[in-house]
């Protein structure tokens, strides 16, 4: 049988879920004896689309079976995913709805699909999570994904529906990373009303953008006041081993909302579908939880 050749598209490989998302594919892909190439569309939309239709639009012996991809901007590039499944090549979005797949999928031949962490659950915990660490109310300095990209939208959806009415939140936005939170929180700094802002934690879409939040606090020249805003509690999410729940357990977060890598999940789908015809639903969720679990956080109090 010939060997199954799948292209993984992430959008940065700066950024820990990213790296966790590659480890995941490669792991996989090793496992089931899977030609997998990986790239990087460096958070660039454009720059992802250009890399995905020069796969599907090369010779057919270079083509790749399927795509796996995280969709960098707002949409998951609904004519790329178009110009795949004409060419017949299979077709997995990663941690992002994409309306079109319901249409695409009765027409066509290879596996379309996406497998998304459950981003409003995510928001739903870090919610709860506020309310563990704020009994008694309080405000929070968050730091959000970019505006167009739907896990962002859906992280603060959840997160709104579930903290406490008397928690207050100011949001910032960043691109996942945690240079684009250093920057972010350093603009804000500097603003007149960030010196009257009484804050009691700071909470973040990823674990990268949490640190890059404690980064820019770090800058503060005024001791006592750098002190007041490194002792507050800092939260975030993806929660993976080497990085947000190390940093759970050396003390630098809070906590943390585990997402597991999906990439992995999506090329076993994708194997099932193209070795064994196995239909395949149009999507499926991987499942977070709190880190440490709900019942265990205790308030933290400046």
């Amino acid at each position: 049988m010939k060997k199954l050749r799948i292209l993984v598209s992430l959008t940065t490989n700066d950024n820990d879920y990213q790296i966790e998302q590659a480890k995941s594919a490669e792991e996989t892909s090793r496992r089931l004896n899977i030609e997998t190439q990986i790239v990087y569309a460096e958070n660039d939309a454009i720059n992802q689309s250009t890399q995905l239709l020069r796969a599907i639009q090369a010779a057919p012996r270079d083509r790749p079976d399927a795509i796996v991809f995280e969709p960098v901007g707002g949409t998951a590039l609904p004519q790329v995913a178009k110009a795949a499944v004409g060419a017949n090549i299979g077709w997995a979005v990663l941690n992002r709805e994409a309306s079109y797949i319901a249409e695409l999928r009765r027409t066509a031949k290879a596996p379309i699909f996406c497998v998304s962490n459950d981003h409003i659950e995510i928001g739903r915990i870090q919610g709860r999570q506020f309310a563990a660490l704020l009994p008694k109310g309080g405000s929070v300095l968050y730091v959000q994904g970019p505006s167009e990209n739907s896990a962002a939208k859906d992280r603060a959806q959840g997160m709104l529906s579930t903290k406490p009415a008397n928690v207050q939140v100011t949001t910032l936005k960043a691109q996942w990373t945690e240079e684009s939170s250093l920057r972010s929180v350093r603009s804000w700094l500097k603003l007149t009303t960030s010196q009257k802002a009484v804050i009691d934690l700071i909470g973040a879409q990823d674990d990268a953008m949490a640190m890059g939040a404690r980064k820019a606090f770090q800058e503060i020249t005024n001791e006592s006041e750098r002190d007041r805003w490194l002792k507050l509690p800092y939260t975030g999410c993806d929660g993976l081993p080497k990085t947000g729940y190390a940093w759970v357990l050396s003390g630098l977060l809070a906590a943390t909302v585990f997402a597991p890598p999906n990439s992995g999940q999506a090329i076993e789908m994708l194997h099932r579908a193209l070795t064994k015809g196995q239909e395949l639903p149009e999507r499926a969720l991987t499942a977070p939880s709190s880190v440490p679990p709900l019942a265990e956080l205790k308030p933290k109090f400046r």
